[in-house]
């Protein structure tokens, strides 16, 4: 029986149903006067294994972000600000609005120089991240989101290519009475949100639409951006059995400016500063992005029936520093890239239950098809002595990735105190480019390739008494190559790197969960992922980079997490280290063009972009009236910046604190809030550019910030 844990204030009392009608983690119940009654953390029941599980005896590390910890006096616009309470997770806000955020999970997806990489994203149920394993970010509506699901470990492998880890960010459900509510922050630097959102509920028809605007001038040089998004979900009872889900979102983000990464020597000096070739080719990217999906669900005596069909299409515009000389090479692709990204796809999945030799089993039967096509195009940066606009044609081909995957998974209860979690996934994602740029001295690069593998999972949980179970899993998973990955060659060839191979990776993990069913709830985890052709960075220069196979490697670690609530006090902590080393040595480039590898990367030699140690904690005082206190703490350990040397960025902790008072009237409630965030003032990078030929490594945080925010909602 699920108990009940604070949320944010701005969310009224929640229905006990998430998309495709599961479970709620987590409910708030208020006194009439307004005070948030008794919290306590509630027995949490999660979809990160497609079927609605409690997390306590789930074989999986899974963990849960709710409303609670989401709405942390932040300015609400990057994942970084609340996945701080996750282990094994790290999200590096960049504060350069043109290249997204980045997000590693266990190690994977720290080779990324933008997007996400290594983790597979959904919202709402709909896949973020295409068929090849690029995912985006930018349009999560972290206003309007309930909770954040993140699965990490063996069972990520059932979601297929590029699973690293699984996360998942759901948006409230409408209720009745309708409310209306608004949001507004504002804070150092120029930067600044508004938001609004609308919801209700009505004879077997809930809905709930919310519109975000969000611009900066950025803490650094060139580096200002904007943003405007709209997200909306509706659901429909359909008959007695049947419920169907909509959701659309959309995406404007105009020429949000690229200040790039800084060297050493010049993070040093002046962290605001961007790079020379930055404000030489005014370097930036525009995103246009549209969303539809649906999701329908029906049940049956004998089980249910799931069919998600989803569409969208997503443009990009983005101006590169590639020096002048360069792209006079007759097989240069250009300075400046243009894409146009259609996509869509169904995941078709029946789920029943019986028995086996007298204990209830569930089973589950699914196939998922994606498809995404890019009307690619690469243009010179320059018009004669004009940089940083678009030039002459130098490249236009069509790409298109498709992915076919049958699954299957069972889950059998022996008896009262085990769950036994099996499954398996059969995965084939197709490339093929078709080149429309021929000349004399371009030839036709047009070519094609073809992945499979085979993705079994096993897990076990016991619980060895009341609220403390013992559980382990193994699962081996793969991950392709991106079309960014292989649109270019380290050679400085023309054509696409069709050479370059999935990565594949066996993982284990063991652990012990902690739910007394009360205040506290606690998770500790061991865990290792071998992984061999391990894809990494073969040169990176002016934001276009190449990859390369690099033998074996190894991720190896332990996560904590404690969570504690109870009245009005809340507190957690989170902790995590990881040792992410290359088993085998490696030849790679010093920079481009590459003909042949000359620079040895020994065997042992730890992976960038990866912290051996990250660690953070907060506490959370008072109810949803009256006053607020709250303040937390992160730190993370030097990190490598690459491959060739030992070169780390410097270590850091950060300190972020925030004072609030909620209040109710007539008509409504919300509550007022002023935070500062690095409170010491502390210069330290934010994020690393791994493996950058230049140098150009360190993407810098900013110093002290200010935010004033206020929330209210009507309608209650």
């Amino acid at each position: 029986m699920p108990l009940s844990v604070a949320r944010a204030p701005r969310l009224s009392l929640l229905s006990c149903a998430v998309l495709l009608g599961l479970p709620v983690a987590a409910l708030a119940q208020s006194s009439p006067d307004g005070q948030t009654a008794a919290r306590t953390l509630d027995r949490v029941q999660v979809i990160a294994t497609r079927t609605p599980q409690a997390t306590a005896s789930v074989p999986a590390a899974v963990s849960v972000v709710d409303g609670a910890l989401i709405d942390r006096d932040r300015l609400g616009v990057a994942l970084s600000d609340v996945l701080a309470p996750v282990p094994g997770v790290i999200a590096r806000n960049r504060h350069n609005y043109a290249q997204d955020e980045q997000v590693s999970i266990r190690g994977f997806g720290t080779r990324s120089a933008f997007g996400i990489r290594g983790v597979r994203l959904y919202l709402d149920g709909v896949p973020a991240t295409m068929p090849d394993g690029q995912g985006q970010l930018s349009h999560f509506p972290l206003a309007q989101a309930e909770r954040i699901e993140v699965l990490r470990g063996p069972f990520s492998a059932l979601y297929g290519n590029a699973s690293g880890g699984v996360l998942q960010l759901f948006t409230a459900d409408g209720e009745a009475p309708g409310a209306i509510e608004a949001e507004a922050v504002v804070g150092t630097d120029g930067q600044r949100r508004v938001s609004a959102t609308a919801s209700g509920a009505s004879g077997g028809v809930d809905y709930r639409a919310g519109l975000n605007r969000f611009e900066t001038d950025g803490f650094r040089d060139h580096a200002a951006a904007e943003r405007t998004s709209f997200n909306g979900k509706l659901n429909a009872a359909i008959g007695e059995a049947g419920r169907l889900t909509i959701v659309a979102n959309a995406l404007d983000a105009p020429d949000a400016q690229d200040p790039q990464g800084l060297t050493r020597e010049q993070f040093e000096a002046d962290p605001t500063q961007a790079s020379a070739g930055a404000l030489l080719f005014n370097t930036r990217k525009s995103v246009e992005q549209r969303q539809l999906g649906a999701v329908y669900t029906h049940a049956f005596d004998a089980g249910e029936l799931r069919l998600l069909a989803y569409a969208g299409e997503r443009e990009i515009s983005q101006v590169l520093s590639i020096p002048v000389g360069t792209q006079r090479s007759p097989l240069s692709g250009g300075g400046v890239i243009s894409f146009e990204a259609p996509y869509r796809g169904v995941d078709l999945r029946w789920t029943g239950q019986g028995t086996l030799a007298g204990a209830p089993l569930e089973w589950t039967l699914g196939v998922a098809h994606d498809r995404q096509t890019q009307r690619r195009a690469g243009f010179e940066n320059f018009v004669g002595d004009v940089l940083g606009v678009r030039g002459a044609l130098r490249l236009r081909q069509d790409d298109t990735v498709q992915s076919l995957d049958p699954y299957a998974q069972a889950l059998w209860r022996p008896n009262d105190a085990w769950t036994l979690l099996a499954g398996v996934r059969a995965s084939e994602v197709r490339f093929r480019s078709q080149d429309r740029y021929i000349t004399d001295r371009n030839p036709d690069d047009s070519g094609r390739v073809s992945h499979d593998a085979v993705s079994p999972v096993l897990g076990a949980s016991v619980r060895l008494r009341s609220g403390l179970h013992a559980f382990a899993a193994y699962g081996e998973g793969f991950e392709t190559p991106t079309f960014n990955e292989i649109g270019y060659r380290a050679d400085g060839g023309s054509g696409l790197n069709f050479t370059l191979q999935p990565a594949r990776t066996r993982s284990v993990e063991t652990g012990l969960k902690l739910d007394d069913g009360g205040a506290l709830r606690g998770e500790f985890v061991l865990f290792r992922a071998d992984t061999r052709d391990e894809i990494t960075a073969a040169t990176s220069a002016g934001g276009r980079s190449t990859f390369q196979n690099a033998g074996r490697a190894r991720r190896e670690g332990a996560e904590l997490s404690l969570r504690y609530a109870r009245d009005r006090v809340q507190g957690w902590l989170a902790a995590t280290w990881l040792d992410a080393r290359f088993a085998d040595g490696f030849l790679t480039c010093a920079g481009p063009p590459c003909t042949v590898p000359d620079v040895l990367v020994p065997a042992g030699r730890r992976i960038p972009g990866v912290a051996r140690t990250t660690a953070a904690a907060g506490v959370d005082l008072g109810g949803d009236i009256g006053w607020q206190w709250r303040f937390d703490a992160q730190h993370v350990s030097d990190v490598p910046v690459a491959q060739t040397s030992d070169e780390r960025a410097p270590a850091y902790t950060v300190f972020n604190a925030s004072l609030g008072y909620g209040l109710r009237g007539a008509h409504g409630h919300g509550r007022v809030f002023v935070a500062v965030h690095n409170l010491a003032d502390r210069r330290y990078a934010g994020s690393v550019i791994v493996n950058e030929s230049n140098g150009r490594h360190y993407e810098p945080a900013p110093g002290r910030q200010w935010f004033i925010g206020a929330q209210w909602r009507w309608g209650d």
